[in-house]
């Protein structure tokens, strides 16, 4: 495995092979800033990196009770129905 590499302007080019076989490692330089760029064949693949800083945390049930879905949601007129059919 190669030596862990400061934060530089450009991200460090692996081998798909080389990062799955050390995820772990590669994952705790990612989250000391380190961005890599996934290679497979010669070829940029993936590129990896801390999230960015605007990256909002969801919030499971944040819209509880503030989205309602009308009864008739699922029921199609008898036209629209039939184009879907028709697929036109």
């Amino acid at each position: 495995m190669s030596e862990p590499r400061p934060n530089a302007s450009s991200p460090r080019r692996v081998g798909v092979r080389e990062f799955r076989g050390n995820l772990t490692s590669f994952l705790k330089q990612v989250q000391d800033g380190q961005r890599f760029v996934l290679m497979s064949h010669h070829k940029v693949v993936a590129e990896i990196g801390p999230p960015s800083v605007d990256m909002a945390v969801r919030k499971p049930g944040a819209l509880r009770g503030k989205i309602s879905v009308p009864d008739d949601f699922d029921s199609l007129t008898a036209d629209v129905l039939k184009a879907m059919e028709e697929g036109t």
